[in-house]
């Protein structure tokens, strides 16, 4: 008879964020197009369960993109793409402040 404690591993949880970037007057076209350019690619990683990039209505030129990854992993191998070392590298000149992340916790299915 096996007296082991039973073990269950608990399936990592997807990790879920929205990144809010504030362009420098005059560049937010430039940004726009910049953070459009990485949906396809952020997409069809295979960690990735959403990618999606909204704009504020009363605030031109605040963009949110919400992102969520499988897990810690995922997003990690996210910020190694060269799609986003590319992004990261040039953003200098359109952010106006760094990126805010807020991480999110789900609390309803």
């Amino acid at each position: 008879m096996n007296t082991g404690a039973l073990i269950m591993k608990t399936p990592a949880k997807p990790l879920a964020l929205i990144a809010v970037l504030k362009a420098v007057a005059g560049k937010e076209s430039a940004l726009k197009e910049a953070l459009s350019a990485l949906l396809e690619p952020s997409r069809s990683e295979p960690g990735n369960i959403e990618y999606t990039l909204f704009e504020a209505r009363d605030e031109h030129g605040t963009f949110y993109m919400r992102e969520c990854f499988k897990d810690q992993a995922a997003l990690d191998a996210h910020v190694a793409t060269p799609h986003y070392q590319q992004f990261a590298a040039a953003s200098g000149e359109w952010l106006a402040e760094p990126p805010q992340l807020i991480f999110l916790d789900q609390v309803s299915g």
